[in-house]
């Protein structure tokens, strides 16, 4: 705004303060700004509280791809991570340990949200790109019959062949019916 528009503003709308000096609206923009608004206050305490949030699903997606039991994150990761806080950081790791949720349910929903994600993704890829399935019958040590499904697409310029699912045929190797497939 133009230097004269904003004195005859102050003049007409606050016609209390046209005597008071740059030092006071200056303080008063300070004021202004350093006010807690929500924005501020949730960005603060949601920034912590990810943090802790995201090391849960990052420690569930490593249990989950070393096939540990979920309880191995209370049991030995926990203790590791506040060993390691504790001895080389010398930092108190109480409060941060509080901050990821590794218990045996935390972990497994964790595990089951992400491959849940993978699997919607994997869905909504392959119904928009060129895609090929090939099917597979196998049979267990115990005369079971599985029915494989494996998808190829191209993904990133590469050429993927992965198994999309394997489901136990309602009869054995012997039967007729080896189309009809179990729902799990």
């Amino acid at each position: 705004m133009k230097p004269s528009k904003l004195q005859d503003h102050l003049r007409r709308c606050h016609p209390d303060k046209t005597e008071k000096d740059l030092k006071y609206f200056q303080t008063l923009k300070d004021k202004f700004q350093k006010r807690p608004t929500l924005d501020r206050m949730f960005a603060s305490t949601s920034q912590r509280n990810d943090d802790g949030l995201r090391a849960s699903y990052n420690i569930s997606l490593l249990i989950a791809k070393s096939g540990k039991p979920h309880t191995i994150g209370e049991q030995l990761i926990l203790p590791a991570v506040e060993e390691v806080l504790k001895t080389v950081l010398h930092k108190p790791a109480s409060d941060i340990i509080k901050r990821i949720p590794l218990s045996n349910n935390a972990v497994e929903r964790r595990i089951d949200e992400m491959s849940s994600d993978i699997e919607s993704f994997l869905c909504n890829y392959l119904q928009t790109t060129h895609s090929s399935i090939q099917l597979d019958e196998s049979t267990l040590p115990d005369n079971a019959a599985l029915l494989l499904a494996y998808v190829r697409c191209i993904m990133n310029q590469e050429i993927y062949e992965e198994l999309l699912f394997a489901r136990t045929l309602i009869t054995d190797t012997k039967g007729e019916s080896i189309f009809h497939v179990l729902k799990d």
